[in-house]
C-alpha cells in the first residue's frame, strides 16, 4: 500500500514539476504522459535548450538531467531510468523507446577541452551527440561518452565505459582480470 501511495505522490509531483517547467520553457519542453519522475531528481533546462519526453517515462530518485544552453535531450516512449543516473547534455542526447538503465549510469555528450587556453578552468568543451537505440539494456555503473552510438536491441554490461559505435543486436562486455595473490606472512 505504501508503494502505491508513493507512486501516486510521484505522479502528482511530476505533473506539477513539468507543468512549471513548461511555463518557463514553453517552446523548449515537450512532455507527453509521464509515468513517474521521483520528487528527488534534478531537472535543469537552460535557455535555448530543447527537451522532449515520450509517454510512460520513469526516473527514480537521485537522477540528474542537465540540458545546457542550446542543447537537446530526447527520451522516447517507455524508457525506465534507475536510481542515480546522470544525463548532462551540451549538444544532443537521444534515448530510444523501451530502453532501460541500471543504477548509476552516466551519459555525457561532451568532454572538457583541457588543451584550450586556460585549461579546464576556461570552461571549453568538445561535444558530439550520443544516440542510444530502441530496446537497449544498460547495466549499472556504466559511463557513455561523447560521440557514442548504441544500436537497437543491445545489452551493455555493468561497469562499462562506452565510446564509439555499437552495432544493432550486440552485447558489450568489458572483461577485467583480477589477480589474487596470497598474503605473505608479515614479520612483525
Amino acid at each position: 500500500m505504501r508503494r502505491l501511495f508513493n507512486n501516486v505522490i510521484s505522479v502528482i509531483h511530476s505533473a506539477i514539476r513539468f507543468g512549471l517547467l513548461k511555463i518557463f520553457n514553453w517552446n523548449g519542453l515537450s512532455v507527453k504522459l509521464i509515468e513517474r519522475f521521483s520528487p528527488n531528481i534534478v531537472f535543469e533546462i537552460n535557455r535555448g535548450a530543447k527537451v522532449r519526453l515520450g509517454k510512460m517515462v520513469r526516473a527514480h530518485s537521485g537522477c540528474k538531467f542537465k540540458v545546457r544552453k542550446n542543447a537537446e535531450l530526447i527520451i522516447e516512449d517507455g524508457v525506465k531510468i534507475n536510481y542515480n543516473c546522470i544525463f548532462v547534455c551540451r549538444e544532443k542526447i537521444v534515448v530510444g523507446a523501451g530502453t532501460e538503465f541500471g543504477p548509476s549510469v552516466y551519459i555525457y555528450d561532451h568532454d572538457h577541452d583541457f588543451r584550450a587556453e586556460g585549461g579546464v578552468k576556461a570552461g571549453k568543451f568538445k561535444t558530439a551527440p550520443v544516440k542510444i537505440g530502441n530496446n537497449v539494456w544498460i547495466g549499472a555503473n556504466t559511463m557513455i561518452l561523447r560521440g557514442t552510438t548504441i544500436g537497437n536491441n543491445c545489452v551493455i554490461g555493468a561497469g562499462s565505459v562506452v565510446s564509439g559505435r555499437i552495432p544493432d543486436n550486440s552485447v558489450l562486455v568489458q572483461k577485467r582480470e583480477a589477480t589474487i595473490l596470497p598474503i605473505d606472512s608479515a614479520k612483525g
